[in-house]
């Protein structure tokens, strides 16, 4: 069984990963974020992409191109000024 120890040195990247029963728990001691996974390669991918999005590393606000390949007219997809719907208030 795999252990660490912390020495004085300051570490870049370091994951802390556990079992729970048939789960995987990973996390990243930088951030605090934690993921989960039914494997170890699993629960590490998962970790990769939350950390990213947490580093806000991932996504972007899609094009005009984008929309229209999806089937909205951009210049209809504007956020309004009006109202909110009732459940939103």
């Amino acid at each position: 069984m795999a252990s660490s120890t912390r020495d004085e040195d300051p570490h870049e990247d370091e994951i802390r990963m556990w079992r729970e029963g048939d789960t995987w728990v990973i996390t990243d001691v930088d951030t605090g974020v934690t993921t989960q996974g039914e494997t170890r390669q699993e629960a590490l991918e998962m970790l990769d992409d939350a950390v990213a999005a947490y580093n806000d590393d991932r996504g972007h606000e899609p094009t005009d191109e984008e929309l229209r390949e999806l089937g909205i007219d951009p210049d209809d997809n504007t956020t309004g000024d009006g109202e909110l719907p009732e459940f939103m208030q």
